[in-house]
């Protein structure tokens, strides 16, 4: 796994798109509305899945309770990646980034807000979201479900597949085709060096394309 991951670091999304495109492959970028708190660096690994739903019927206690429940679940090695079901309120914070970090969680994915933003900027854990607002899950916010199949928009994220984004977005790769993919973006890389070699030297971006097959 680590050789993996050192090689899907060495890519960059746009790339690894290129290559799923070309595949025949359809729905897996995240929209982009979820971007990086921070768009420094890559983010790449397993996802470790969340589903969860609005429910004011509950009690702080209770939404506390799941919540530090949940935390404990988190699989080091993996990207939390969470559909909340609600843009209203904060599904990352400092103390739950700490914990996470603590556990070796690679970084968090939600299709919703984070807190604590300056905070978790200092500490270096890596959050996606699609906003920031200062309102949390206390007494509004229950987790239904991890470590099954979820959806964002038309893109399917199941317990294992793989998530790789950068300032460009994010997409998801299935776990099935991680080697095939993670291989081709390498070779798509270096067929791409060549292009760019060859535009530098003075040759036609067109020449370029039709001896290289890559633009």
């Amino acid at each position: 796994m680590t050789e993996l991951r050192q090689k899907l670091e060495s890519c960059y999304t746009s790339v690894l798109h290129d290559v799923m495109r070309g595949a025949g492959l359809r729905n897996f970028t995240l929209p982009p509305r979820i971007r990086a708190l921070s768009p420094e660096g890559v983010l790449t690994g397993p996802a470790f899945t969340i589903e969860g739903r609005i429910d004011e019927t509950a009690s702080a206690h209770e939404t506390l309770l799941a919540w530090t429940g949940l935390l404990s679940k988190a699989k080091p090695g993996h990207i939390w990646i969470s559909q909340p079901h609600n843009h209203i309120i904060a599904q990352m914070g400092e103390l739950s980034a700490e914990t996470l970090k603590a556990k070796g969680v690679l970084g968090c994915v939600v299709d919703g807000a984070l807190r604590d933003t300056n905070f978790i900027l200092r500490l270096g854990f890596p959050c996606w979201g699609t906003h920031n607002t200062p309102r949390d899950v206390v007494g509004m916010w229950m987790p239904t479900a991890t470590e099954v199949p979820i959806l964002i928009d038309d893109v399917l994220i199941r317990p294992g597949d793989w998530l790789h984004g950068d300032r460009d977005g994010m997409i998801v790769i299935a776990h099935e085709r991680l080697d095939e993919i993670a291989e081709a973006g390498v070779a798509a890389m270096s067929k791409e060096s060549l292009v760019r070699k060859a535009i530098l030297s003075g040759m036609d971006p067109q020449q370029a394309y039709l001896q290289h097959g890559k633009f």
